[in-house]
């Protein structure tokens, strides 16, 4: 009997493509055949993201292109799952009935039994990685407690809820055990691991934990919430070698106006305080962060303040992003008054500040020796570059370092690189 042949596409952020990983294991478990062309599948299942308007827009636009697909002949069966189909199910339903099964989010046993299968529930802390092997994405835990206006997370993924430590370190050893060098903590509220289960915030113990993983080298801390990061963390990072100098930690604003609107529970001399305890304690930390700008309370002198304190604190990366109104959020009440032109004005502002500051900081990094992992390759195999990561920069969002093809390396190794030139956001590096 031919194995029915299934494509899997992710939508949204690194909390999805783990999502995604553990049900492909489980279809392989199952004897399905993993196909990256949908084009080519019988079934196609869509993990999808509603997070904001561009990602749901992303989300219907890709099932409807498989429902093109399906009304062809080309493909069998459609199934939806993920951020958009947990929010949105009623409407999905009425809107595309083409779709054969919704599902919400982590609904593994759901969709494995749509297609024929059965879940291992034993087995659901194994993965069939999506990313290069030497790294892995690990999801500590899913939901979200904080209250922050703007943000449809608790609405769509529920309230916080951890993984205990020995199920995220049996997940790390199965990882490691199939190569994996670099684990990426993730979560929607990293910082709050623990709380839920062990009564108290425990991820100073779980990073520890994972440390001891003898083939893990780099342990890398994404989504950090600042009103409640454990001061504990901070002397784990700086004396644990295991441990990346590395805190992702997304502000939103600074403005103590707009923080209060955002229900962010910190206010702007809290969060100065935080961020220079960390660089004292960790000098050579790399603090990244992202913010919003456009909120609907924001106003001309709001958005000073933050273009000052960008050029205050120096962040070694920032992300920028222009706010989206979510219905049902608590910040839907105030409408969406700032105009997007305004929106995208104050996005390039801020972006050309941060331009000039990681062109300084990449040029204080030349004729330095940095220790690096090489993700992969790019361009004409005489003429290429092998593109390579620091201990300061996260995959996918960071600088990356470019290594000449002249150099004899391999994928998924660590070398030291002597650093000759950079630019706004990369460097160039020749292996010592």
């Amino acid at each position: 009997m031919r194995k029915q042949k299934v494509g899997v596409i992710t939508l949204g952020c690194s909390k999805n493509v783990v999502d995604s990983e553990r049900l492909m294991r489980q279809m392989k478990i199952n004897d399905f055949e993993i196909i990256d062309d949908p084009q080519k599948a019988d079934v196609v299942v869509i993990n999808t993201c509603g997070f904001i308007e561009a990602a749901k827009e992303e989300s219907i636009n890709t099932i409807l292109n498989a429902v093109k697909l399906k009304s062809k002949g080309k493909i069998k069966k459609i199934i939806v799952s993920g951020c958009l189909s947990q929010r949105y199910k009623p409407e999905l339903e009425k809107e595309i009935p083409e779709v054969d099964a919704f599902f919400g989010t982590e609904n593994y046993a759901g969709i494995i039994k749509e297609l024929g299968g059965e879940l291992k529930y034993e087995l659901l802390g194994e993965r069939l990685l999506t990313t290069p092997s030497h790294m892995a994405y690990l999801k500590i835990s899913e939901g979200c407690n904080n209250p922050c206006s703007f943000c449809a997370i608790p609405l769509i993924r529920g309230t916080h809820k951890s993984k205990t430590i020995e199920e995220l370190v049996k997940e790390a050893e199965f990882l490691a055990e199939n190569n994996t060098k670099e684990l990426v903590l993730i979560g929607q509220d990293t910082t709050d691991y623990g709380i839920d289960i062990y009564g108290k915030r425990n991820l100073a113990k779980l990073l520890e934990r994972l440390s001891e993983i003898e083939k893990i080298q780099w342990i890398r801390l994404l989504y950090a919430y600042p009103s409640h990061f454990p001061k504990d963390v901070i002397e784990v990072l700086a004396n644990n070698p295991k441990l990346c100098k590395y805190i992702d930690m997304p502000l939103q604003h600074i403005s103590d106006n707009v923080l209060k609107s955002m229900r962010r529970g910190i206010t702007s001399r809290r969060t100065r305080e935080l961020l220079y305890q960390i660089r004292e304690r960790i000098p050579e930390v790399t603090l990244r962060t992202t913010f919003i700008v456009g909120y609907p309370t924001e106003t001309d002198n709001d958005f000073e303040q933050l273009c000052d304190f960008v050029k205050e604190i120096h962040f070694d990366r920032i992300g920028v992003f222009t706010y989206s109104i979510e219905e049902n959020t608590p910040g839907f009440v105030l409408g969406d008054p700032i105009p997007m032109d305004v929106k995208e004005e104050r996005k390039s502002i801020l972006m050309e500040i941060q331009k000039d500051i990681s062109s300084e900081k990449n040029q204080q990094l030349i004729g330095k020796t940095l220790r690096v992992i090489v993700d992969g390759f790019e361009g004409a195999a005489d003429e290429g570059f092998y593109v390579s990561r620091s201990e300061m920069d996260a995959p996918e969002v960071d600088c990356e370092i470019l290594i000449p093809a002249t150099n004899n390396v391999s994928v998924g190794n660590f070398y030291d690189v002597k650093i000759y030139d950079s630019n706004e956001y990369d460097l160039f590096g020749n292996v010592i």
